[in-house]
């Protein structure tokens, strides 16, 4: 037997728990073979695979899941941790995903969330500081004053939303007296941030 390629199973079992954690579902056989661009008979001997070796559960009758099932219960949701703000951000590519955390769903509301690491102190007069986690609405709309992350080119970036009506351009606005603003044209929004996530620092 050919050896799998491990790097194709990461990949079906990252879609399978992102899958998962949007639908409260598994996906179907036929979905993994079509996210994936690969046959279904392919699809079909690489979950027996990765059963075997333990890297997910897989049946004809129940299907794929995984351990993370177990994980998740009704009054939480598990949100992915997709890394530092101003690395970048590809637009939610699942391989970009750290880790997963579990919120209570409480907190968050109606939406689907992800969670991103506040790098540098651009927007320390919002209380956001270098290393916080803040957790972001995902949505391509926002509102004057929303603070946001802006994808420009390939770079993302966590700063306050002004519409320019008269340049008709976003100005993003970092909350540090250091810094400019920026304008631009062309600019996606990818979500709001709806709470910062820090610990409680302590004096020595």
């Amino acid at each position: 037997m050919r050896q799998k390629n491990s790097a194709l199973m990461q990949s079906i079992k990252q879609y399978a728990e992102a899958y998962f954690l949007k639908n409260r579902t598994w996906p179907s056989l036929g979905q993994i073979s079509t996210h994936l661009k690969i046959g279904k008979t392919t699809a079909y001997r690489y979950l027996h695979t990765m059963h075997d070796n333990g890297m997910i559960f897989y049946d004809g009758d129940q299907g794929v899941r995984t351990d993370l099932a177990d994980k998740v219960r009704c009054d939480t949701c598990m949100v992915a941790v997709l890394g530092d703000v101003s690395c970048g951000l590809p637009k939610y590519a699942d391989e970009n995903i750290e880790s997963y955390m579990e919120l209570p769903r409480q907190l968050l509301g109606e939406g689907t969330f992800f969670l991103l690491r506040a790098s540098g102190d651009s927007m320390i007069g919002a209380d956001i500081n270098d290393g916080d986690l803040v957790v972001i609405k995902q949505q391509n709309t926002a509102q004057d004053g929303d603070v946001v992350v802006a994808l420009m080119e390939d770079e993302a970036t966590l700063k306050t939303l002004f519409w320019d009506r008269t340049q008709k351009c976003a100005r993003l606005h970092p909350e540090n007296p250091k810094y400019q603003d920026i304008f631009v044209k062309d600019v996606l929004i990818q979500g709001i941030a709806v709470k910062v996530l820090k610990n409680v620092k302590h004096a020595h």
